[in-house]
């Protein structure tokens, strides 16, 4: 009688924590976008709804090319990515110095130099060399169509959104992100 007792209180324990360990994160949000893991908590304050979340995404980790990937609500776009694979450093400081407007992110401004990371109002970009076979460097734009050119209060989120989502695009990507020694004479690259 003791033993039934005792695995019946196990189970209701264990059923208990996960229940709890699940209530943690909206159901639907998700734990990885576009291949690389994130937290959902991080990607909630982003999104206008949770509703029928999906993704369309054209970018594969070994594929040394420039893609999109979307994340949809529905039918919206919530959250619009893409990723630019490139041989040459681009100049993010055009990017900001513009204002965003090539990107059509309203008020962008540098927030991080070491992945190259500005934040706007209803997105951000953020550069790193990410050397590769064929590309040297890595550029991800984040646009958030339904958030208003003119509302600042996501920055804030977004930022923390890309500190923790560009690093881990990198590492997802296989990126190496610090350059290689310089080759000794008579070395090629």
């Amino acid at each position: 009688m003791k033993a039934r007792s005792l695995s019946g209180l196990v189970a209701a324990l264990l059923v208990t924590s996960a229940a709890a360990c699940s209530a943690s994160s909206e159901p639907g949000i998700p734990h990885e976008i576009c291949g690389a893991p994130i937290d959902p908590e991080i990607v909630r304050p982003l999104l206008v709804s949770t509703s029928d979340l999906h993704e369309y995404n054209r970018v594969e980790p070994r594929q040394e090319e420039s893609a999109p990937c979307v994340l949809l609500s529905g039918r919206d776009t919530a959250l619009a990515f893409n990723f630019y694979r490139t041989r040459d450093a681009p100049d993010a400081s055009q990017l900001v110095s513009g204002g965003g407007s090539l990107l059509d992110i309203a008020e962008l401004r540098s927030v991080d130099a070491r992945h190259g990371t500005a934040v706007g109002n209803n997105g951000a970009v953020s550069t790193s060399v990410c050397e590769a076979e064929k590309t040297d460097h890595l550029t991800l734009t984040l646009q958030l169509p339904r958030i208003a050119r003119t509302d600042r209060s996501h920055r804030g989120d977004i930022e923390k959104f890309m500190r923790a989502y560009f690093p881990a695009t990198l590492k997802t990507l296989g990126c190496r992100t610090a350059p290689p020694a310089s080759p000794r004479p008579g070395q090629e690259r």
